[in-house]
């Protein structure tokens, strides 16, 4: 390693590595150049071997705790490990299903706490595992800082969010006026005092670890922080946009799970050995006809299909709106040989149920890979789950892992093929305007309107 590192150079007698004369000098070089390299290769010698380690070198992280309810151990202490663990996960989800359903009825503001409560404690344990790792080191504001970074970038996100959907109520805040009006400015300011803090927290004896963790931190708030503020956006677009993802998502963990317990024969991927292609191709099929069943169900109701918007005057999130063509029922002609087999020329869908097949295909297919990295991730140190946050299922990050790909693909696919310009929301940009930059866009929209033959010119007199 040594003598990668030190390019060059060669061996001396003692298997001492010394470094290459310089132009001009002697080929034994100075005094000052000796010491340089001697100060050189010993801090390699004492801290270089960090580059060097292999999986096998990781410290191993201590097995959580089983948090199982006595209740629950009690219940099934007759059954054999494998039908204990198919009950407690059985149990458990179907609990958090049903609170996910009170939290749905409650509103789209709560749904948004739900995804902020979710982004913090995937990102809590995958931060811990890091500390967990490297905790021997003592690295110095680790943990202060990973926490710090959190928090400039979700102040960023919501901040721009705040600005796009929440712009009357800003406009009557002056204190809100100034943060949106300099938002960016003090993001990037916050963060830089961050950048500056970790700097400032170097140690001669650990730069490449504190290097390695500073990857860590940005790389979890990529996967975390980001991720969720697409959730979010996705929410804003209506709540259909968020419950139909998210729900395949649940489908085909659920059914792939079952289809696997019961029929699971041939292994799937090496990274998650319980993983069958049975309970792959089976889950494939369960999620497509769940997301079109869904998507007929949803598209029935305003409350699910229009867009998320704030009224200031009321004070509250409401979901009223006339629907979208998206979302009303279009008669289409079926193919010949369907035509044969339902005796019917056409059927009539919605067009949304349409767009769904493409988001459960993308659920049941490319979701599972997002298990898949987190998989060989929890390989890489050892781990069997991210956390015990939930028996039988592991951390939160364990049951949401699959769900932040398909965040970033519904926001594409919406961004791509569904959204056009919205009306509400240009409105709101137009009322932050000063009134001298208003006139001028109505006199520039009567105009285009007069021209179009949409308005008639005014009668002079």
């Amino acid at each position: 390693m040594l003598e990668l590192r030190h390019r060059g150079g060669c061996p001396g007698p003692g298997g001492e590595v010394a470094s290459p004369p310089h132009e001009g000098e002697a080929a034994g070089g100075d005094h000052e150049t000796e010491s340089t390299s001697d100060k050189e290769t010993d801090i390699d010698d004492r801290y270089g071997d960090l580059d060097s380690r292999t999986d096998s070198d990781i410290p191993e992280i201590p097995p959580s705790s089983d948090r199982t309810p006595e209740i629950l151990k009690k219940a099934l202490s007759g059954l054999s490990s494998r039908w204990k663990n198919w009950w407690i996960r059985g149990i458990l989800t179907l609990t958090m299903i049903s609170l996910f359903f009170l939290i749905i009825y409650m509103g789209s503001f709560m749904l948004m706490l739900l995804v902020l409560g979710i982004q913090v404690k995937c990102f809590h344990e995958i931060i811990t595992i890091g500390y967990r790792v490297y905790r021997s080191y003592d690295l110095p504001w680790f943990r202060t800082l990973s926490w710090y970074f959190l928090l400039c970038v979700n102040y960023f996100f919501y901040g721009e969010t705040l600005a796009d959907y929440f712009a009357t109520f800003v406009q009557r805040e002056e204190q809100l006026q100034f943060l949106i009006r300099y938002h960016r400015f003090i993001s990037f300011a916050l963060y830089l005092a961050g950048f500056c803090m970790f700097v400032l927290s170097l140690v001669k004896k650990h730069y490449r670890l504190q290097f390695y963790m500073f990857a860590w931190t940005h790389v979890t708030l990529l996967i975390t922080v980001t991720q969720s503020h697409l959730v979010i956006q996705n929410l804003f677009e209506g709540m259909i946009w968020f419950l139909v993802p998210i729900s395949s998502v649940i489908c085909n963990d659920i059914t792939a799970y079952l289809f696997g317990f019961f029929f699971g024969r041939t292994p799937l991927i090496k990274l998650s050995p319980k993983k069958t292609w049975e309970g792959f191709i089976g889950g494939f099929f369960s999620t497509v006809v769940f997301g079109f069943i869904a998507a007929y169900v949803l598209s029935k109701y305003q409350y699910f299909v229009c867009p998320v918007e704030y009224r200031s005057d009321v004070n509250s999130f409401l979901t009223e709106c006339e629907p979208s063509e998206l979302f009303q029922l279009q008669s289409y002609s079926l193919p010949p040989f369907l035509k044969a087999v339902l005796r019917r020329e056409t059927v009539s869908l919605y067009p949304f149920q349409i767009h769904s097949i493409a988001l459960s295909t993308f659920a049941s297919l490319i979701g599972p890979f997002g298990g898949f990295f987190a998989s060989g991730f929890k390989r890489a140190f050892k781990i069997k789950d991210f956390a015990n946050t939930i028996p039988g299922h592991g951390g939160i990050m364990d049951r949401f892992d699959c769900q932040y790909l398909m965040a970033t693909f519904v926001h594409v696919y919406i961004t791509s093929f569904i959204r056009g310009p919205n009306p509400s929301k240009v409105l709101q940009q137009l009322l932050v305007l000063q009134p001298e930059q208003q006139l001028n866009i109505y006199k520039t929209l009567k105009t285009h309107l007069i021209e179009k033959g949409i308005l008639q010119p005014a009668l002079k007199v």
